[in-house]
């Protein structure tokens, strides 16, 4: 990437994990603060504050992205991140479970995922873009790693009202890079979009919603049982960062030459094809796991294919799509919630009914199914020759 395309990558990236880092950063202690709040003896009550943020974003996903083809992707992220600090100011100023739920939904409004990544294709070549999209990507899973380490002495220092505090402080930031550092990329110029309709049932844009979906869905499933995994190996839970982190960091570095390779051999379909069959592997080696070192090695496994599939995914969603980015982007976005949400349900329902393996199993027939569907993937759009300073 050139100076100007790495700049506005890494911007935009910034931006992305922030909003991660709003959904990550509670999960390690709300469930214990919920505790001691009206209602937060019933565990539904705190899912569903929980579960609010991606719910409300999947409705929101399709018409901002849709909306950030026609009036620019700026305006649209500073709107998205305006509601972003304001609902964290609302969780912030009460400590009860109505009004963080409430706050918890209005951050989810701001749902700029989908604008934020068709930015990044905006704002970089066809050449280099599956390596920004994997900057973008790696910021989700460092965002996680991050929130593993950083929850709980945060907690402890500021307690919950703090932690929306900051992230509210982190949005106003956020918000001053978008206006004066970013440039506001190429939706300027009028262009024809395809109809809603064409970006919902495009044969490759489909396979990529359907990957996305299932990405998701066994993921969010596997973590329901992981850190149980961890715990029965012997490793505390205050202790799971210990894992967590230097095995996201490590994935980081076994799938950058990957798919480095991958774009310069124009071998994408290939890469993403061995991604899920390493997420595939991963699923079969947590049935037969019993310790700390054979789970740390089922999870480098996982992470490196995930990492691949969160930088591959959106790039070719932006290059099947290239007259209705934010529209695509905001269909597969809103995917992505529904699969986290079907994850949680179904895993938690498998675990009660059936036993924790059972949700690994579940895990491996959806990507052996997702392996099927990708495989008839048809050849890429050839890469279009660009000039280097197209993010100038």
């Amino acid at each position: 990437m050139n100076p100007s395309e790495l700049r506005s990558t890494l911007a935009l990236a910034g931006i992305f994990g922030l909003r991660m880092l709003g959904l990550f950063l509670l999960l390690p202690v709300f469930s214990i603060h919920a505790r001691g709040l009206p209602g937060g003896e019933h565990a539904l009550w705190v899912g569903l504050t929980l579960g609010i943020f991606n719910i409300v974003q999947a409705c929101f996903y399709i018409p901002l992205g849709r909306l950030s083809d026609r009036v620019g992707r700026k305006v649209v992220v500073l709107w998205g991140l305006s509601l972003f600090v304001a609902g964290a100011l609302i969780c912030a100023a009460k400590d009860d479970l109505l009004w963080i739920a409430l706050g918890r939904g209005i951050m989810g409004a701001g749902a700029v995922s989908a604008a934020i990544s068709a930015w990044v294709a905006d704002l970089t070549r066809e050449q280099v873009r599956t390596r920004a999209m994997a900057l973008v990507g790696g910021s989700i899973a460092l965002s996680f790693a991050l929130s593993l380490v950083m929850a709980a002495p945060i907690y402890r220092m500021i307690s919950l009202s703090g932690i929306f505090v900051v992230l509210a402080i982190l949005g106003v930031v956020a918000m001053l890079v978008t206006y004066y550092l970013l440039p506001s990329g190429k939706t300027n110029t009028p262009i024809a979009q395809a109809s809603l309709r064409e970006v919902f049932f495009r044969p490759e844009l489909v396979r990529l919603n359907v990957g996305v979906f299932v990405l998701h869905a066994t993921q969010v499933a596997m973590f329901l049982v992981v850190p149980r995994l961890l715990v029965q190996a012997g490793l505390p839970l205050s202790s799971h960062w210990e894992i967590y982190l230097p095995v996201v960091l490590l994935s980081f570095f076994c799938m950058a030459p990957i798919l480095i390779f991958g774009e310069k051999k124009q071998k994408l379909r290939t890469i993403l094809l061995l991604a899920i069959v390493l997420l595939l592997i991963a699923e079969i080696l947590f049935t037969k796991t019993s310790s700390i070192i054979s789970i740390a090695i089922a999870l480098l496994i996982y992470f490196v294919g995930f990492n691949l599939l969160e930088a591959l995914q959106p790039s070719l969603v932006s290059r099947f799509a290239k007259e209705s980015k934010g529209t695509a982007l905001g269909v597969y976005n809103t995917t992505q919630s529904i699969g986290l949400f079907t994850g949680a349900a179904i895993g938690g329902y498998l675990m009660d009914s059936h036993g924790e393996l059972s949700v690994f199993v579940m895990g491996a027939v959806l990507l052996i199914c997702w392996l099927i569907i990708a495989w008839s993937m048809r050849e890429l759009p050839a890469k279009v020759p660009q000039s280097k300073d197209i993010a100038a």
